[in-house]
């Protein structure tokens, strides 16, 4: 945002909903950290550990929580999370950008493809039969959508995103660079010796609101729709497989790795590298740490981990070693159990 675009903090405590401590005529343009903000941009401090920052930050104004700004000499925006009102100012001074209605003269679009005349079509962009683009989107450059797609209105495909085959987007989602939605799912079956590909005839379903990271991949349905219900959340490198369900609001982290036919439910949060196998279903609420295996459903809401954190090289050797007694110890008190009856 430059500076004819600037808001003053009266402006921004307003738009926000905060209340104003300090200078209401102070002119912001943009946020930065604690650490390196300069007079014409917006802090934040949601972090005890970053308190130490806050006397020497030089930011036009900060985001904090009310015992915070008590001592704090500057400008203060006071909110209860200090953290979500960054998103949003951030979201002021740096919007998302808006169509720029038509369709470019390199793009490909098929007689039986439906685009809006207020959609965006970029360079190289290829739009199979029957497939809709609705007003507002945005279809990047490069991207493949393939046969009885739909994009809803207000989406974003940033560029190179591939919509395989009978994909549904809702409004307002927004896929990163390289994703694939609607490849096959991995429906194999041994026959004589010999693997044979069972035909993947469902689609892809997904909500309002969704967003999915670069490279990440869903795949179609076997029969019924692989599914992400509203505000979904998705990093880059997540692999969702075919017939899941991952329930509204539900957020996971890079390198996520879905089973076919899981069930996640909503409001759950899986970490970087968790894995989750098929056929199961976590209920939700729920919390799964970084790099855990779910090998069996979850009932009930909570935080859930599994695996050893890292340890030296010489430690991890000593535990391994012992883990590999540990069947020969349990054998020998048992053993000794059933002695003293």
């Amino acid at each position: 945002m430059d500076a004819k675009h600037a808001l003053t903090a009266a402006e921004l405590a307003q738009r926000l909903g905060l209340e104003l401590r300090g200078d209401p005529a102070i002119a912001l343009h943009g946020v930065g950290s604690l650490a390196a903000a300069g007079p014409g941009e917006l802090a934040f401090l949601s972090s005890a550990r970053y308190r130490g920052e806050l006397a020497a930050t030089r930011a036009g104004a900060v985001l904090l929580r009310g015992e915070d700004a008590a001592g704090y000499p500057g400008t203060a925006l006071v909110a209860g999370d200090p953290y979500a009102a960054y998103a949003r100012a951030a979201a002021l001074f740096h919007p998302r950008r808006v169509a720029a209605p038509g369709i470019h003269p390199s793009a490909v679009v098929h007689a039986d493809a439906e685009v809006d005349p207020a959609a965006e079509v970029g360079p190289l962009t290829s739009i199979g039969a029957r497939s809709r683009v609705a007003a507002g989107a945005i279809v990047g450059p490069g991207c493949v959508i393939g046969e009885d797609c739909a994009v809803g209105r207000d989406c974003e495909l940033v560029a190179r995103v591939t919509l395989v085959a009978r994909v549904l987007l809702g409004a307002r989602v927004r896929i990163h660079p390289g994703a694939v939605l609607g490849a096959d799912g991995f429906g194999l079956a041994m026959d004589a010796g010999r693997w044979i590909n069972v035909p993947q005839l469902g689609g892809v379903r997904v909500g309002d609101d969704c967003e999915i990271g670069a490279n990440t991949t869903i795949d179609r349905g076997a029969i019924e729709d692989t599914v992400l219900e509203e505000d979904v959340r998705l990093d880059n490198l997540i692999q969702i497989a075919h017939n899941v369900h991952v329930g509204a609001h539900t957020a996971m982290a890079g390198c996520v790795g879905i089973a076919g036919s899981a069930r996640i439910g909503r409001y759950c949060m899986l970490a970087g590298a968790a894995g989750v196998a098929g056929h199961l279903e976590i209920c939700d609420h729920v919390v799964v740490t970084a790099m855990s295996m779910v090998s069996q459903s979850i009932r009930e809401p909570g935080e859930y981990s599994s695996g050893i954190s890292v340890m030296r090289s010489r430690d991890w050797r000593r535990s391994a070693a012992r883990l590999r007694q540990l069947d020969g110890l349990a054998r020998r008190v048992i053993a000794l159990e059933r002695e003293r009856e």
